[in-house]
């Protein structure tokens, strides 16, 4: 069956390994999204790259007019910022719990966290909506042989989880944008139920929202082994849940 895969954050990190993952399959066309470029290794036939900043409501509906008609049978959000001070990153490298705690946290960092963790998820899946919906229409039809509900599959991470917030505290903006990203999923997963959504915490990945590996970080390549499981196994039951790459469900 040939299928539309759309990928933000493809550029980089854990966006990049499920580009070239799904690259390698001839039978899927991918629309590749990120605010810079794509790797020239990563380049193929059936990729069809935009260069865009997700929290435009223009620039999507533009790209999106592109595709009309087009259904889009799985949505892979990668995209995001780690929410950091960037003065205090430039003057204590390698440590960031120190760029996020409150004594240094500014206006700046936590409004443009929020605009790209949060209002980019929604921007994203409100763009496409109407093509995910069309995925399903078509498996739901009289002449599919069976059901198949159209996946959006959001990156999160377990610090947008107020519950295990227990001892670490800090990480203001971060916290603050993922967990509202989940709450916007959430209510996706009830206005629009003819869409499966998974909310997605792949895990400490080393990529590139920050400038330094952390610690007991994993490459992007050892999580996309296992994310892809859970993608795959992800059936409408799920929709609307928070799990970690083993399927484990996070209290929210």
């Amino acid at each position: 069956m040939e299928k539309t895969i759309l990928i933000t954050g493809a550029s980089s990190g854990l966006g990049l390994a499920f580009l070239k993952h799904y690259a390698s399959q001839p039978s899927i066309t991918l629309i590749a999204l990120d605010v810079n470029p794509i790797p020239s290794s990563a380049q193929s036939s059936n990729i069809k790259f935009h260069q865009c900043d997700i929290t435009s409501e223009d620039s999507l509906s533009a790209i999106q007019a592109q595709y009309k008609g087009t259904p889009i049978h799985l949505m892979l959000h990668s995209a995001g910022i780690r929410g950091l001070v960037a003065s205090t990153v430039k003057e204590k490298p390698g440590n960031v719990a120190a760029a996020e705690t409150y004594e240094v946290m500014s206006h700046a960092t936590m409004m443009k966290t929020l605009e790209i963790n949060t209002w980019g998820t929604f921007n994203i899946i409100k763009t496409f909506l109407a093509n995910l919906r069309f995925a399903t229409s078509l498996t739901l039809s009289p002449s599919s042989s069976q059901e198949v509900f159209a996946k959006v599959v959001i990156l999160s991470s377990r610090m947008g989880s107020i519950t295990a917030n227990t001892f670490a505290g800090g990480g203001y903006a971060y916290r603050a944008s993922k967990a509202g990203l989940n709450a916007i999923v959430k209510s996706f997963s009830i206005d629009v139920p003819d869409v499966t959504y998974l909310l997605l915490h792949p895990g400490r990945v080393e990529t590139g929202l920050v400038e330094w590996k952390e610690e007991g970080a994993i490459s992007a390549e050892e999580s996309l082994k296992t994310c892809l499981d859970v993608i795959e196994r992800a059936g409408k039951q799920d929709s609307g849940s928070f799990v970690d790459r083993f399927g484990d469900r996070i209290e929210w």
